[in-house]
């Protein structure tokens, strides 16, 4: 059976990919874990759709604010520095293309870097698929953290979506449980392979063809 990693340590990587200086909001879900992990020391300031800028990790148990909330209703802790504003702000700031880094969840990622992430198209589903379309389109990087299997076996890396899309051409990279991938003018490349996956394993299991980035290719600690 391939190897997986945790979402801790999913979230983990992610933050050790995010720049100093970066601009950056964590979608709803899991993508909120990456607030935990974020380098001490480094100044990454955390945008959230609902109108604060300078979001801090999880709050301790018993220190919760009832009145400071992400765009999930999770509760959150403030930086200094933080400031507040209003939504249509937020949102201007995110279509105005002020964000370096969103980290979104996804149903579906194709291999040209269309996103699906609201919906399954299923019957009977709410049209919401509320901030994350402009996200997907006003951040410089867009990063998807995502399980690479569905729970009935299916690839969530696909030749091209069948689900609502979220944005077009937007994804920068996958964080998955298997591994990491970039989407490049060829489609998927590996960039770090999880435990004793390899991009022919990745590609049997996804069922599309995939390239190997240099550090995936280089032997373990070079």
């Amino acid at each position: 059976m391939s190897t997986r990693i945790s979402r801790n340590d999913l979230a983990a990587k992610i933050a050790a990919d995010i720049p100093e200086g970066a601009i950056v909001n964590l979608g709803i879900g899991a993508p909120t874990l990456v607030a935990d992990f974020l380098p001490e020391g480094l100044e990454i300031i955390l945008h959230t759709e609902n109108g604060m800028l300078g979001m801090g990790p999880q709050p301790a148990p018993g220190l919760v604010d009832p009145d400071l909330i992400n765009a999930g209703k999770q509760p959150v802790t403030e930086l200094a520095g933080s400031a507040y504003f209003h939504h249509a702000d937020s949102f201007a700031m995110m279509r105005g293309g002020h964000l370096d880094v969103c980290v979104l969840g996804a149903f579906q990622v194709s291999q040209t870097g269309d996103l699906a992430n609201w919906s399954t198209g299923a019957p009977g589903a709410i049209p919401a698929v509320g901030g994350a379309m402009d996200l997907a389109i006003g951040a410089k990087d867009v990063y998807v953290m995502t399980d690479l299997l569905t729970k009935q076996g299916d690839s969530k890396l696909v030749e091209s979506c069948t689900y609502p899309l979220t944005g077009v051409g937007c994804v920068t990279r996958v964080y998955t449980d298997h591994a990491i991938f970039d989407v490049t003018p060829d489609g998927f490349r590996v960039r770090e392979p999880f435990g004793d996956n390899t991009v022919e394993s990745l590609s049997e299991l996804i069922g599309l063809a995939l390239t190997e980035s240099d550090a995936a290719a280089s032997p373990k600690g070079n």
